[in-house]
């Protein structure tokens, strides 16, 4: 029996535990909370911080495992690579590469030395430091920590008198004690956030998604939805799948899911913001296998086991898919989910994950979802309009 070490132990790796055992894959989950869900469903759990590299690299040593992974874990990717290159595992590519992808400020400058479009941007540990560079940027600027995700600790500045409180916040959620400082992008239409695939370097499922604000929620870049089939044009995602493919074979990337962040700016120009050899929160491996039948999952765990990949091909979608990632707009004890019955017919799935009395506060982050509503919809149309006008379809009811 082969084993897999999945770094972290939120429930968004349960389906990846799920499918692990389906092909009889023995599962380790290793972080350094035990209370968390995953770890009452895998055969084996290490109490190790996943950000200690040559602690988790003892641990897998002394468990003898096949293939290493942090799915929709953004904080184990680098010590996954640290551990998979030491002991000659499979993985998206080498410690190098991986580190450059998983540092914001190291992955904007590799991005600019090598002739991609990108925003003006710079990482800092101090907010003298930064304000010593100012003169590149042209507000309003986005302000993030470099080794962050699922937005936490972004905010949007718009002049430079508001700057220290967003510094001061970055660096609240920052491992690294650095933030970076980029441009704000005008988006044309709507973001992407989607998981893609590569097999031996070469992008064998490329998808692109519409991603979804809440403007009235606490943190208003906070993932609040997604679509597909996207809305981008055809001709900016054949530049960006492009775009993509040089920058994997610059890195010499091997086979892995990714989660990709993606943005057409107003200026016409397609950007690439994120690309992490990781699953992507929010589920979206799961929607993507819903839109278009493809198993980036069980791609994922054959990937990090090195086994072959023969199954993987990129389908059409299905229908119009939606996913709702469910929140409060305020704190109290959570009631129920009113579900408006005209898109009952419509809703293929109800994942709630906190019962009723619970404590819930704000959309401050993607922590502080309290569940998902998948829904599948016979025309953009109809999507649409329930997408726009959530509150009139879908509501969290508080006592």
């Amino acid at each position: 029996m082969k084993k897999l070490m999945i770094l972290g132990g939120a429930r968004y790796i349960l389906p990846v535990i799920e499918k692990a055992h389906e092909m009889g894959v023995y599962v380790i989950t290793c972080d350094y909370l035990p209370d968390n869900i995953a770890h009452k469903y895998s055969d084996e759990y290490m109490n190790i911080s996943i950000v200690d590299k040559d602690a988790v690299l003892e641990g897998a040593k002394n468990a003898g495992i096949d293939g290493i992974m942090s799915f929709a874990c953004d904080p184990g990717v680098i010590t996954a690579a640290y551990v998979a290159e030491k002991m000659g595992l499979p993985f998206a590519g080498s410690y190098e590469a991986v580190s450059i992808l998983q540092n914001k400020d190291k992955f904007r400058a590799f991005l600019e030395k090598n002739g991609f479009t990108v925003p003006a941007s710079g990482g800092y540990r101090t907010l003298e430091e930064a304000l010593g560079d100012l003169e590149k940027f042209t507000f309003p600027v986005i302000v993030k920590p470099v080794d962050s995700a699922g937005s936490k600790g972004v905010s949007r500045v718009d002049d430079k008198k508001d700057l220290a409180p967003s510094v001061d916040f970055a660096l609240k959620y920052s491992i690294d004690g650095r933030f970076i400082i980029e441009d704000f992008i005008e988006k044309k239409g709507f973001s992407s956030d989607s998981d893609s695939f590569t097999v031996d370097g070469k992008f064998k499922f490329l998808s692109f998604s519409d991603q979804r604000f809440d403007e009235k929620a606490d943190n208003p870049y906070t993932p609040a939805a997604y679509s597909w089939p996207p809305t981008m044009g055809e001709s900016e995602q054949t530049e960006l799948r492009n775009e993509l493919q040089r920058l994997a074979d610059l890195l010499q990337l091997g086979t892995s899911v990714y989660n990709i962040e993606t943005r057409v700016g107003t200026n016409g120009k397609p950007y690439i913001m994120e690309l992490s050899p990781r699953g992507g929160g929010n589920r979206l491996s799961e929607m993507l296998g819903y839109a278009t039948g493809v198993d980036l999952i069980g791609n994922a765990i054959k990937g990090a086991l090195g086994e072959e990949i023969t199954d993987l091909d990129q389908n059409p979608y299905n229908g119009y898919l939606a996913e709702i990632i469910l929140h409060s707009e305020k704190c109290g004890a959570f009631d129920s989910l009113w579900i408006s019955e005209e898109i009952r017919a419509n809703v293929i799935e109800e994942d709630l994950w906190v019962k009723t009395g619970v404590e819930v506060c704000g959309f401050t982050g993607a922590n502080e979802a309290i569940g998902t509503l998948v829904l599948r919809f016979d025309t953009r149309e109809q999507m649409e309009e329930v997408l726009k006008n959530q509150g009139n379809y879908v509501k969290v009811v508080l006592k």
